[in-house]
């Protein structure tokens, strides 16, 4: 019958030239499908990197607080010492003559103590020191995975805003903002 000028189409035939007619689209919207899942993937890793560091900053900041606390007691055991190291002193000026080797050997007896104690307390001190810059340095990435991990959801929203649109020009802010979230993440990596 097609002989004859007449011509039906099937609907199976209507959509194969229409997707012979907008294969360039379904690349595009191909494409943009592989970007986001890469990027979702990748924003994942950040997203879980960002979060060990804030936690490893967390217990850093609890074993400074744990160390500050030893120090203090320490420093309080020390003042404790120079009390009676005080006091001690104070005898060996008022006590007569034949009490005051007791005395003095009680001031020495303190005076070791306190430079035991102290040096304890400096130790403590600059462990607690320690652990403060390891929390800040865990913070420091921490922000830096969050922002990594913000900028590719950022890409990963354009490329459904160019995936809706088709604006070439929007692809091209997505391809930007992701490259900024992936050095941000090697940043991250590289501890800077």
């Amino acid at each position: 019958m097609s002989g004859h000028g007449f011509h039906v189409h099937g609907p199976h035939d209507h959509e194969l030239e229409h997707a012979g007619q907008h294969a360039d689209k379904d690349k595009f919207a191909g494409m943009l499908a592989v970007m986001t899942a890469i990027l979702a993937t990748i924003g994942a890793i950040f997203a879980y990197m960002g979060g060990a560091t804030q936690a490893n900053a967390g217990l850093f900041k609890n074993n400074a607080a744990i160390k500050k606390t030893e120090a203090s007691n320490q420093w309080n055991y020390y003042q404790a010492k120079s009390s009676k190291q005080n006091l001690a002193e104070l005898a060996l000026a008022l006590v007569p003559e034949d009490r005051k080797p007791t005395y003095r050997d009680e001031v020495e007896r303190y005076k070791q103590e306190k430079a035991q104690i102290k040096t304890v307390a400096e130790k403590l001190e600059a462990e607690a020191a320690a652990w403060d810059r390891q929390s800040e340095e865990q913070l420091h990435l921490h922000h830096r995975w969050a922002q990594a991990t913000t900028a590719l959801q950022v890409a990963i929203a354009l490329a459904a805003i160019t995936l809706l649109t088709r604006r070439k020009w929007l692809e091209w802010c997505m391809f930007g903002v992701a490259a900024v979230g992936i050095a941000l993440g090697g940043a991250a990596l590289l501890h800077l």
